[in-house]
């Protein structure tokens, strides 16, 4: 088994540093990847200070990996050397249950296999795209359009799909009022999505500081919420929370059309709660979504090439290690538009 160099932590506490983990066999079905760039996502520092819970160490964060491909095993039909591809939350899954069989990886009864803290099937442990090479499956890899800056895509493979999968499966389209909650990390890239999508696009915020960015993105109008959940009730289709804040639902819901949906995809680490008298008076509904499937993926990737869509990025530079404990104290306080980008040749 051969190795490639990595940026890991030892424990929940530890700082990053360099270091060499073990990559997986090629194989028949392996793609051999060369990571060119890797995303840094919140849930990567959730992770790797054991916020959620308990991690598998050392752990090489990482699940938003774009690069290309290196070499194939003698069963791959899709990829060749030279590809551009991409990597995202998981690397494997059963292929057999229901949610499988339909596309819907994601959300594999068996459990799918993560990018990074997880275990293959096999129990050796997963490592992620903070490192030089990774080795997946053929059938969990992406291709990312000839047309897209690849550091600025490598997002697209979680932050991208987490808010494009949602905004497919509602039906965003012309007509639709949608309001997104928080614009960071997911919440521009959910504007851009919507927009594209033909939708009145709005934004949801706690201060002034990223109106000019939502308006840029081609939001219509940004709106304080405090001020918002007042002006604006029964007026939007759709709200999209994409913050790790916990809001209040009922002045949320308030501000939903009959038939409207309150949805899901930031993460408080917290229990919400919700007066059910806000739902049953409007047809009202909270959602939640979890990224998204291989085929929705790729479709997402597609539409990104189609409508020249990529995420606003800082490139980082990684020969000092400690940058990333600096990214991530910066993400965790609000201060990166939008998302910070490892740039793997530094590594």
């Amino acid at each position: 088994m051969s190795n490639t160099h990595a940026l890991l932590v030892s424990s929940p506490t530890a700082k990053f540093e360099k270091a060499e983990v073990p990559l997986r066999e090629v194989g028949t079905d392996g793609v051999h990847i060369k990571i060119l760039y890797s995303g840094i996502c919140h849930s990567d520092i959730h992770q790797a200070r054991n916020e959620w819970f308990e991690g598998i160490f050392p752990m090489v964060p990482g699940h938003e990996i774009a690069g290309e491909v290196l070499g194939v095993g003698s069963n791959v039909t899709e990829f060749k050397v030279g590809d551009r591809v991409g990597v995202g939350t998981f690397v494997d899954s059963c292929r057999k249950c229901e949610y499988c069989l339909d596309g819907n990886e994601n959300y594999c009864l068996k459990g799918n296999v993560q990018t990074y803290n997880g275990r293959h099937y096999d129990q050796e442990p997963s490592y992620g795209g903070y490192a030089k090479e990774i080795v997946v499956d053929q059938n969990y890899v992406l291709s990312i359009p000839a047309n897209l800056d690849l550091a600025a895509a490598a997002p697209l493979l979680c932050a991208g799909v987490t808010v494009y999968s949602p905004l497919h499966h509602w039906k965003v389209g012309p007509g639709k009022k949608i309001a997104i909650l928080g614009l960071g990390g997911l919440g521009h890239m959910a504007v851009k999505f919507a927009v594209a999508m033909g939708a009145e696009v709005y934004v949801l915020g706690r201060s002034k500081g990223k109106e000019s960015d939502a308006l840029e993105f081609g939001a219509k109008e940004y709106l304080l919420t405090v001020d918002a959940v007042e002006t604006h009730k029964n007026f939007f289709d759709m709200i999209l929370n994409t913050t790790s804040s916990s809001p209040d639902n009922d002045a949320l819901l308030g501000m939903l059309r009959v038939g409207g949906s309150l949805v899901y995809v930031g993460l408080a680490g917290e229990s919400q709660t919700f007066d059910p008298f806000s739902l049953v008076t409007g047809l009202k509904s909270i959602g939640g979504s979890n990224t998204g499937g291989i085929a929705v993926t790729q479709q997402m990737l597609d539409f990104c090439g189609e409508n020249n869509i990529v995420s606003t990025i800082e490139l980082l530079d990684v020969a000092d290690p400690k940058s990333v404990d600096s990214a991530y104290d910066r993400v965790v306080g609000s201060d990166v538009r939008y998302r910070f980008v490892i740039d793997a040749s530094t590594i």
